[in-house]
Formats: structure tokens, sequence, C-alpha cells
């Protein structure tokens, strides 16, 4: 009866304690326990939150302004409803085409060139040895990202400006003919491509750098103690590890690729008719239409159809991705 009574103290014992073992992970995987226990994170969280919250989330009520014949008086939510007339106008322009296949066209140019370009800068960055070098490298490569794009308007313009550019000058002094780049559309895929990657190579490196210095050191050391050269790590090793950061990077890109950079387009080429078959993207279009006719539903109609678009495409390629390897997707 004993060894009984004891067999069953033992066990509403351990029973008990099982009970209070799992009471206790409930309330740690609880919503309140991890507000207390994380706080600390959450308060250094808060202001991006606020942040996105505030500029992102809160003017996705404007939206509905695609759909409306906006008046001062009524405002965004006391406006009349119209229907799809605002896409009509974009649509009936005869513009819509040119300039969906000009922004995707110029992004995709400026996702492959800035994307190489910056793997190949963060690649020769970590093989340099000599930390000053490398130090000031960098700083000359940042600084152009911190440059307004209306100063980067001005250097254009000094550049290849007909009677008092430097281009045409050399090209003069040389012996050869002007060249009119203003009134030459062909050339400026080539120019935006150009002045957008030495604007945005320093900054773009930035996170393939971080990419490669968190490559574990000991695979470069058992890979020089088995022979490889420079080419042979950098092919073998860097660009293999690196992967990820690449394709999740590039995934993030093609999310906005029916979104022009307004301020490159608008600052570079300015109200230049002569060049819009080859530069008019969405934003310039639908910037210009909004100044001359002050219609704020065309302008709404036409951001909703770039973020659609966007929307779809991510969808899109992220799925593509996932094909090829589960690891490289966002989601």
């Amino acid at each position: 009866m004993k060894s009984k009574n004891v067999q069953l103290s033992a066990l509403k014992e351990s029973n008990a304690k099982n009970t209070y073992t799992k009471t206790r992970r409930k309330k740690q995987n609880g919503f309140c326990y991890k507000l207390v226990k994380y706080r600390v994170f959450l308060l250094m969280l808060l202001p991006a939150l606020l942040y996105t919250l505030v500029f992102s989330y809160i003017p996705m009520g404007g939206v509905i302004l695609a759909f409306k014949k906006y008046s001062y008086a009524g405002g965004i939510f006391n406006s009349p409803w119209n229907g799809l007339k605002n896409f009509e106008f974009f649509f009936k322009s005869g513009q819509a085409l040119l300039v969906t296949k000009n922004t995707v066209l110029y992004n995709l140019l400026f996702i492959a060139f800035n994307t190489c370009l910056q793997i190949t800068v963060a690649v020769l960055l970590t093989e340099v040895k000599n930390k000053h070098f490398k130090k000031i490298s960098q700083s000359i490569m940042f600084l152009p990202y911190f440059i307004s794009w209306v100063i980067v308007s001005v250097i254009a313009f000094n550049l290849l400006s007909f009677d008092y550019g430097v281009i045409n000058s050399i090209i003069e002094k040389l012996g050869g003919e002007k060249i009119n780049f203003y009134t030459t559309g062909t050339v400026w895929p080539i120019i935006l491509t150009l002045f957008g990657a030495w604007k945005g190579v320093g900054y773009g490196s930035v996170m393939y750098l971080a990419a490669i210095m968190g490559i574990d050191t000991s695979i470069y050391e058992a890979a020089s103690i088995d022979g490889a050269n420079v080419f042979q790590r950098i092919f073998k090793i860097t660009i293999p590890l690196m992967m990820p950061t690449v394709v999740i990077l590039f995934l993030l890109a093609v999310g906005g690729i029916f979104k022009g950079n307004f301020d490159m387009f608008y600052n570079l080429v300015g109200n230049n008719g002569v060049l819009y078959n080859y530069t008019d993207v969405i934003d310039t279009l639908t910037f210009r239409a909004l100044i001359s006719n002050n219609d704020f539903g065309m302008s709404a109609a036409a951001g909703l159809y770039q973020s659609v678009l966007c929307f779809v495409t991510i969808l899109l390629v992220n799925k593509l991705v996932s094909i090829y390897s589960k690891d490289y997707t966002l989601f």
C-alpha cells in the first residue's frame, strides 16, 4: 500500500510539473509576454514602423482618386465617382504603350548594368589589400549618391552642350564633327544608364560588400592551400556564396520595374519634346499631364496602373525563382 501511495504521489507530482511546464511555455509564447520581453527592440523598431505607416500605408486611401473626378470642394472622399474614365485618358492619349515600353526597357537596362557593375566593384574592393586606398576609393564612389539630380543635370549639360560642352570641345579639337546630344535620341539610353550607374554604384555596392564580408574566411584559406588563384576564388567561392543576396536585391529591383526614376529623367531631359519617343516614361508623362490639365484623378490612375503591374511582376518573378531554388525567394 505504501509503495502504491508513493507511486501515486510521484505520478501526481509529475503531472503537476508537466502542467506547470506547459502553462509556462504557453505564457512564454504569448503575445503579451513577448511584448514585454522584447520591448527594447520594439521601441527601436517603432520609428521605422511609424515612417512606413505614415508614408506607405495611410496614403493608400488616396487610391480611390483613380475612380473619381476630383474637385477641391469635394476633396478626396466627397468628389463624384467617374468609373474608369481616368484610365481612359491615359490609354487614349496614344502614349501609354510607348511610355510603358520605355519604362520597362530602361529599368531592365539599369538593373542588368548596375547589378553587374556593383558586384564587380564590391569584389574588386574586397581584393584590395591597401586599407587606405580601399577607404578612399569607396568614399569617392559613394559621394555621387548624395548629389541631387538637379546638380547632376547641370554637370550633364556642361558635358553634353553643343556649343560649350566638354565632350564636343574635345571632339572639335580632334577634328571631328560636334554631336547635338539634345536632339539625338538614340544616344540617351547610354547617357541615362551611365549617369544612373555613376550616381548609384557606390551605394548599391554596399549590400554586396556586406554579403562578401559575411563569407567564412576559412573557405578562402582552404582554397589558397589547394592552390586556387584570385580568379578561381572569385568565381568559385565569392560569387556563388553571394548569389542569395544578388537574387533578393534583383527581386526588389524588379518590383519597381514599371516605376521610372522621375528625378533622373525629368532633370536630365526636361521638357525636350524631341527626345520624348526615346526618354519618356510613365512618370514624366503623368507629371506633364497633371501640370497641363490639373487632373489629379488621371495621375492617381497612372500610379495605380504602375503599382498593379509592379505587384504582378514581382509575384511572377518570385514564382520563377522558387522553381529554381526556394532558398532565393522573397516569400
